[in-house]
């Protein structure tokens, strides 16, 4: 039965997507949900490592952290909603924490990984676009 499983490569690969995605996108929401409370509580004060101003750089981080971490969660245009992440994580990890020792580049780093697997393997089976 074991050996079955193993032998299955194409449903293992499916079910390894699922995992990523859910952990990629489920963790993700919760660094974007607090994010999200504070907008809808009216503080739109946030770090603006880029220059775009507080405001807009939270409207993204919220995008990328909420919305497109759902899409990817779920399955849905997970590829396309996977750069948003990618990208927010390279600013936390050389912008943000620039600065700091490994142990603070290492998560953003590591979401990197999972949401760069994604766009290149695509959601798989087990989405809502069954992409593969």
């Amino acid at each position: 039965m074991f050996q079955s499983l193993l032998n299955n490569q194409l449903r293992n690969t499916d079910l390894g997507l699922l995992i990523l995605r859910l952990i990629g996108g489920g963790f993700m929401l919760s660094h974007g949900i607090p994010k999200l409370m504070k907008m809808v509580n009216g503080d739109f004060g946030f770090a603006d490592p880029l220059g775009l101003g507080m405001t807009l750089s939270l409207i993204l981080t919220v995008f990328a952290e909420f919305i497109c971490a759902i899409m990817v969660t779920i399955g849905f245009k997970a590829r396309l909603a996977s750069i948003p992440l990618m990208f927010t994580m390279v600013v936390a990890a050389f912008i943000v924490h620039g600065g700091d020792p490994w142990g603070k580049k290492e998560f953003p780093l590591l979401y990197f990984g999972i949401y760069a697997a994604i766009l290149l393997m695509g959601a798989g089976r087990y989405s809502l676009d069954k992409d593969s």
